[in-house]
């Protein structure tokens, strides 16, 4: 087993800006305002040979809300999780009466712990720390994590406090999955429902997740990285500095992944906004499922509704699989991982090029390309050219002036007849100059020769 060390502490002391600098990645979402981090989020960091990994909690407060009591379950489970927690605090605020009361419950879970004084920068260092002593805690750690300054002595005295385990090394994350949708669609609850426990908060009202967490687990002998995002609404409406970020992170993690699961609320159908973020999926080459969530709560005359509004606003998606499911439930819940399963596996085949020239002759017989100027666009043969997307290319003459249309024509044509569900198919065009063309010049020349001299010696 792996050492695992938990960041605990008030909010807005900077445990995911430290999290970030341990993990020498950007995967915590940073922000001067409290609450930004609610889910757990797991990295892995290297200090010499050791390394550990490390979970990033939210702040730990005395509020009551249903989401502040969720982030703290969501931090007592990270440390009943660690084999050491790291307990942030803010030199700038100094000892607090809430650290006092995190240093005893922490105290009762029995953890070694760990002391990182942030926010040093500025102040006399020993004197910065000096009242910290009176929490009774041996090791206290002076770090300034923006700057990243005393980051690695933290880290090694972190290792220090460690038993002797296993490299932390990062799993095969399989199959990566980003469940992405507009606020309050329910993408953490089908996220807990695919998991079969609470690993992300999931709360009756929008903009509960912030960060996008991933979530690595395995499902009949199959690895999936599951990753939960930020809902994402429409740009006018969005305003605040941390949604924005919110919302970068959840592009960010379409780009990452391998198949997105985007998730419609039944109840308000398909929205202008919704239509924009199966185009992002599509235009990031990502494979693609649609799950349509609270179904169980319609009835007949409402689901044809919606089933209607599907196929006039999404038709443009092609061979997309789409689930009507209640992740609430659980109903359909399973048969979106065997969806993605396909897709997935749609998005990486292999094909020969003597298959694909060969559908291209069909394709081409079936519906020829038009005339430009008059003069016939040949399409002599293709071959893959990437996977996930696939990339079909298509060698010729004149490729460049293929219409647009004819490039969706060729790209349904390929996907319809090589079955791929739920991945788009893009087409690329190279011109190919004729290795003949050059000869045919130089014999023309020749015979040119050749009929000059037959008249001198005529005459």
């Amino acid at each position: 087993m792996s050492n695992v060390v938990a960041l605990v502490g008030r909010p807005n002391v900077g445990k995911s800006t430290l999290f970030n600098r341990l993990t020498r990645s950007r995967d915590a979402l940073v922000a001067d305002v409290p609450g930004v981090t609610r889910d757990r989020k797991y990295g892995y960091a290297r200090c010499g040979d050791a390394s550990f990994v490390v979970i990033d909690t939210g702040g730990l407060n005395d509020e009551t809300g249903d989401v502040d009591a969720a982030t703290a379950r969501q931090a007592h489970e990270a440390v009943d999780e660690a084999h050491l927690v790291v307990l942030v605090l803010d030199a700038q605020a100094g000892l607090t009466a809430a650290d006092e009361i995190i240093v005893a419950e922490l105290r009762k879970r029995g953890k070694p712990l760990v002391v990182a004084v942030n926010k040093v920068d500025g102040l006399d260092e020993r004197t910065a720390i000096g009242e910290f002593f009176a929490l009774g805690i041996e090791t206290l750690a002076p770090i300034v994590a923006t700057q990243g300054r005393g980051v690695q002595q933290l880290a090694q005295a972190v290792v220090a406090e460690l038993p002797a385990a296993d490299p932390a090394v990062p799993p095969d994350g399989g199959i990566r999955i980003a469940v992405v949708g507009r606020p309050n669609a329910g993408k953490s609850t089908l996220i807990n429902r695919l998991l079969g426990e609470e690993r992300v908060i999931a709360a009756d009202q929008p903009g509960t997740t912030r960060d996008s967490v991933y979530v690595t687990f395995e499902h009949k002998g199959d690895q999936f990285t599951l990753i939960d995002t930020a809902g994402v609404r429409r740009r006018a409406r969005v305003k605040h500095a941390v949604e924005k970020f919110s919302v970068v992170q959840t592009l960010d993690a379409v780009e990452r992944s391998n198949v997105v699961v985007l998730m419609l609320d039944a109840s308000e159908g398909v929205a202008e906004h919704d239509v924009h973020l199966v185009g992002y999926v599509l235009d990031a080459g990502r494979g693609l499922v649609l799950a349509v969530n609270k179904w169980d709560a319609l009835d007949d005359y409402a689901r044809k509704r919606v089933r209607d509004e599907l196929d006039r606003r999404l038709r443009f998606i092609g061979g997309c699989e789409t689930h009507f499911v209640s992740a609430r439930d659980g109903h359909g819940v399973a048969a979106l991982l065997r969806a993605a399963k396909r897709a997935h596996r749609a998005a990486t085949r292999e094909f020969a090029t003597s298959e694909l020239t060969a559908l291209l002759e069909r394709a081409l017989v079936k519906h020829p390309p038009p005339l430009v100027r008059g003069r016939p666009i040949k399409l002599r043969y293709a071959h893959q050219g990437g996977r996930n997307p696939p990339v079909i290319v298509i060698h010729g003459n004149q490729t460049e002036r293929v219409p647009e249309t004819y490039v969706r024509y060729l790209s349904n044509f390929f996907a319809d007849e090589l079955q791929l569900r739920g991945t788009p198919v893009r087409m690329t065009f190279r011109s190919t100059d004729n290795p003949f063309s050059g000869r045919r010049n130089q014999l023309t020349r020749r015979q040119q020769l050749k009929r000059k001299r037959l008249i001198r010696h005529r005459k």
